[in-house]
């Protein structure tokens, strides 16, 4: 009797042999023999682009980052230096106080006294100049809305109109702003104030 199984196996009986099973070569997904050049060129060109603008935005959040501490370092006390203007004025207001010829008549108490104070209005300024902020008088120069007020005018035929002739309350910069504009007085009556270029023009037709 035979048995079943060798003759299943039996590999003199082709009818009964299985198949050979046929592995196919593994191709790599990136090999360039079968991927296509046009499309790793680009992938490649993509990539570098991506690359390129990262490399921009990181070094556009550097000079942000650098900028905003720059301000916050220079702007940043903004708040307290105005309230610091209001002592500056009250110690200028005292000084102004006080004329010439009684400082000059006064006793040796009051004249320490009004030295003391000359001094800590210095020290003052001097402290606030430290930290950015400066005072400017723009008495004689022509009158620039985006650092003075103009409070009144001043009639006075002897100065171009639009100049600065009295000045109420001084004004102050912080850093490249203006921290507070100066109060003045504008004269009217006399001539227009030239333009600037105006000074050039018979340097140019030379």
């Amino acid at each position: 009797m035979t048995d079943p199984d060798l003759q299943k196996n039996d590999p003199a009986n082709p009818a009964q042999a299985s198949e050979p099973v046929v592995s196919k070569p593994y191709v790599m997904p990136d090999d360039p023999e079968t991927g296509s050049v046009e499309a790793l060129a680009k992938e490649a060109a993509e990539a570098r682009d991506k690359m390129l603008r990262t490399l921009a935005e990181m070094e556009n959040l550097r000079k942000r980052t650098a900028r905003e501490v720059s301000d916050a370092r220079t702007y940043g006390i903004t708040g307290f230096a105005r309230d610091v203007l209001d002592i500056a004025d009250n110690l200028q207001r005292a000084l102004d106080a006080v004329p010439a010829e009684a400082r000059a008549a006064a006793d040796p108490g009051l004249k320490a006294l009004i030295e003391g104070v000359e001094l800590t209005e210095r020290s003052l300024h001097a402290t606030l100049e430290k930290n950015g902020v400066k005072k400017f008088d723009p008495s004689g120069q022509k009158f620039d809305p985006n650092f003075q007020q103009a409070m009144y005018e001043v009639p006075d035929p002897s100065v171009p109109s639009g100049t600065v002739v009295q000045v109420v309350q001084s004004g102050y910069t912080i850093g490249e702003r203006v921290l507070r504009p100066a109060l003045v007085g504008v004269s009217k009556g006399g001539a227009k104030a030239a333009p600037a270029a105006a000074n050039d023009e018979p340097d140019s037709a030379a």
